[in-house]
């Protein structure tokens, strides 16, 4: 029984020494080191090589290190009737929730704005908004949004969160279902996304969903930069219909040298460092999900191809 590491970017030797500690019995392997294909029985994988997957005809479970998925079913020949089990971190989850509330409180104090008026030695100042005049908007309240909501919130922001499953959050409004997109972003000041990237919401704020925004509105985006249609967001940002955009994700990542995001002046750039994974941590909770694969049970939480995530 072996299990494959394959993590784009990131040191696989911390990974193996993680999984070891929770796994000392488990025959540990790091791509393209692979050995015998038909050994692979678990793979914890990131930007694998498309096409690779299928060689491991004894995999019981690929374990993604993200919460999100596409990574693993871009690639059109991935084993689907093998399990995919998504990373949930309790640790990461904080970290993104901490990344939203930063830009939260820099929108809704005009940071932004105060940072251009450095560059000119402007002094001028902008009237203060209470907190909960501020409305704070959700895109998708699953574990990331609901915590980074209840966070918000507990500052004293007017929150809301819409999503296509009620979600009962003390303090939150709660908008359900495309019937109530349309005014869930017209009572939006702030527009945090954290939707999964899925069919139902690539390039779902376009042109359109963005007019529907109040004027002056901002926007975050920690989730999947497909859901965003930059020509669009750009569009709004250089009409003045919206303020500013602060954007950890993006379509193409890295994001080109030449893309118009790293030049805008109301544009705020991130490198997809929102949450990032903690060794220790993510390494335990992955090999819970293989212990329980081995004893029969069932990891948690799988990637529901019919839902999208």
């Amino acid at each position: 029984m072996a299990l494959l590491i394959s993590y784009e970017g990131a040191d696989s030797e911390v990974w193996r020494q993680e999984f070891s500690k929770h796994l000392p019995d488990m025959d540990i392997r790091i791509y393209p080191e692979v050995g015998e294909p038909d050994d692979i029985e678990f793979a914890a994988v990131w930007m694998h090589p498309i096409g690779d997957l299928q060689r491991y005809t004894n995999l019981k479970a690929i374990m993604s290190f993200g919460a999100g998925v596409e990574h693993i079913t871009r690639d059109p020949e991935f084993p689907r009737h093998v399990p995919i089990v998504r990373l949930v971190d309790g640790l990461v989850v904080q970290d993104m929730a901490l990344h939203v509330v930063h830009w939260v409180l820099h929108f809704h104090r005009d940071y932004h704005r105060y940072l251009d008026g450095q560059k000119e030695a402007s002094w001028q100042k902008y009237p203060l908004r209470e907190p909960a005049r501020r409305r704070v908007g959700f895109l998708g309240m699953g574990a990331m949004g609901a915590v980074a909501a209840k966070m918000v919130r507990n500052l004293g922001f007017g929150v809301s969160g819409w999503g296509r499953d009620p979600v009962n959050l003390e303090g939150v409004q709660f908008f359900d279902g495309d019937d109530e997109l349309q005014p869930f972003l017209e009572s939006t000041d702030i527009l945090v996304n954290v939707l999964p990237l899925t069919a139902a919401t690539e390039n779902l704020l376009d042109e359109r969903h963005l007019a529907m925004l109040p004027k002056g509105a901002s926007v975050i985006n920690i989730s999947r930069g497909a859901i965003i249609v930059d020509e669009d967001l750009l569009a709004a940002l250089d009409s003045g219909h919206l303020s500013a955009a602060a954007l950890d994700t993006f379509r193409v990542e890295p994001l080109p040298v030449d893309h118009p995001f790293w030049t805008h002046p109301k544009v705020f750039v991130t490198p997809h460092v929102a949450g990032i994974n903690y060794p220790h941590s993510a390494a335990s909770l992955m090999a819970d999900n293989i212990k329980k694969v081995v004893a029969g049970e069932c990891p948690s939480p799988v990637f529901d191809p019919v839902r999208g995530y």
